[in-house]
């Protein structure tokens, strides 16, 4: 049979590469270590809310004897560094670490198809935000019950309310989504900057440097007109899960800030992989 006769290869199904994605993501030996520091974050909030002698301010305070306050505290103090370094870290290895191993070479001339391919590795940075995020509120939760006491097993909201176990989970859940949203706008832009370069190091430097800027200007009060285009602004609106009744508005428009974080990403990063050399 000539070369001109040949079929052209198939694309192999989509569903099998979101899986091959999956699979490689979960044997790597540091997604597995990363997932079992952040299941450690929320135990070591628990047993310094247990030891301390007095309750202090904010949503650590509110922790004490309330413990199903613990998984929403954890998921928003860990969304201030330790989340985006993981979320950045995956995105990194996903095309700047293909990249420097050789590997991606082989990625772009095979027929699975470059779009596919920006599919497959923003899958898989997703999956990892989900785990993080997922590990932090479930052990949040046990933690929060077993070390530190759910009063009686209801939320005690900031308003002074109190809810059943069931709603007290689903705000839980409410805000690990909401969070995981989040995630996915750094991972938007840290694959644009992963698909730029062959240096994993140069993408972390990148997210976590863009974060420290967002936080330095948010600080400054003659720049106020900077604060919707930051994607830093509203991080703290989880804490309104734990309100009655809740206040959607600031999770809404942090929710919609971080959409346009991911379109921006996901073109920067779909343009250049359709345009990068083999």
């Amino acid at each position: 049979m000539t070369a001109a006769t040949m079929d052209p290869p198939r694309s192999a199904p989509l569903g099998r590469l979101l899986g091959a994605e999956l699979r490689w993501v979960l044997r790597r030996p540091r997604t597995l270590v990363m997932l079992g520091l952040f299941a450690v974050v929320p135990v070591l909030i628990s047993i310094g809310v247990a030891v301390a002698a007095e309750r202090g301010p904010g949503l650590i305070g509110a922790i004490g004897g309330n413990g199903l306050v613990l998984p929403v505290a954890a998921m928003i103090l860990s969304l201030a560094l330790l989340l985006p370094l993981a979320v950045a870290m995956a995105a990194a290895d996903a095309i700047a670490g293909e990249s420097a191993h050789g590997t991606l070479r082989g990625l772009l001339l095979s027929p699975v198809g470059r779009l596919r391919l920006v599919g497959m590795k923003a899958f898989g940075v997703l999956v990892v935000a989900t785990l993080a995020t997922a590990v932090i509120a479930v052990v949040g939760v046990l933690a929060g019950l077993i070390v530190v006491g759910g009063a009686e097993g209801q939320l005690v909201t900031l308003s002074g309310t109190a809810v059943g176990l069931g709603e007290a989970l689903a705000r839980v859940a409410l805000v690990a989504a909401w969070v995981v949203g989040q995630l996915a706008a750094i991972g938007a832009i840290a694959l644009a900057v992963s698909s730029v370069t062959e240096h994993p190091l140069v993408v972390l430097a990148s997210v976590l440097g863009g974060l420290i800027v967002f936080g330095v200007l948010a600080a400054i009060p003659a720049l106020d007109w900077l604060q919707p285009w930051l994607l830093t602004s509203g991080w703290t609106a989880g804490a309104d899960a734990l309100r009655d009744p809740v206040p959607l508005g600031g999770m809404i428009e942090s929710s919609l800030r971080a959409l346009c974080y991911v379109a921006v990403g996901a073109g920067l990063t779909t343009y250049r992989m359709l345009r990068r050399d083999a």
